[in-house]
């Protein structure tokens, strides 16, 4: 049997423990929430200098352009009729996926052309396909398409330039008209659209 002292020693000791626990909770509380504020600074601080210094899809703004202007270009060769308003479209929509506002008046920046050339030629054989002993050549067309480029930058008219673009695809020759507009032009199509912007985005 417990004498009168030692339960009111034990009492005692559970009453210190009592108290202690809240302190330490709350000491294991108060360092997890400076540890998740001081990420969250640190993250909110690299966010906010990514987008200030490469809000142009990579580049950095270093001149203020706002606005571009892009002007239909112009289909100079005697073949696909809707060649110039497929270059024209796809080329505005490169643009205008950036920070960069579309506009018709007084703009920073002035892209125009006009489409060259567009050539299907044979070209090498490719090689040979063995089919019961036989060799079967499969012969190959390609597709060129050039493209002259008029550019203003207003904010920064050294950057301005005028540059020839050419590019290729090459496909079965077994492939139609239809087939190769449907196809074949917006590969080369947006190869030279990405060297144009590629030019462009190197001067900022």
């Amino acid at each position: 049997m417990r004498s009168p002292k030692s339960k009111s020693s034990e009492a005692y000791l559970d009453q210190r423990e009592k108290v202690r626990s809240p302190k330490k909770t709350a000491g294991i509380f108060s360092f997890g929430s400076c540890r998740f504020l001081l990420v969250s600074c640190v993250f909110f601080l690299l966010s906010f200098i990514l987008v200030s210094c490469y809000n142009f899809t990579g580049a950095s703004l270093t001149h203020g352009e706002e606005t571009v202007q892009i002007n239909d270009f112009v289909n100079n060769t005697a073949y696909n009729p809707n060649l110039a308003q497929q270059f024209s479209t796809d080329i505005q929509n490169r643009f205008l996926r950036t920070t960069l506002k579309g506009t018709k008046e007084n703009p920073d920046m002035l892209i125009e052309g006009e489409i060259t050339d567009y050539t299907i030629s044979p070209t090498t054989i490719s090689s040979g396909v063995s089919t019961n002993n036989t060799t079967i050549q499969a012969a190959q067309n390609k597709l060129t398409i050039t493209v002259k480029v008029h550019y203003e930058n207003r904010k920064f008219p050294e950057a301005s330039f005028d540059r020839t673009y050419s590019d290729e695809a090459v496909f079965s020759s077994d492939m139609d008209v239809t087939q190769i507009e449907a196809t074949q032009v917006k590969i080369v199509n947006e190869r030279i659209i990405n060297k144009i912007f590629n030019d462009i985005v190197a001067n900022w």
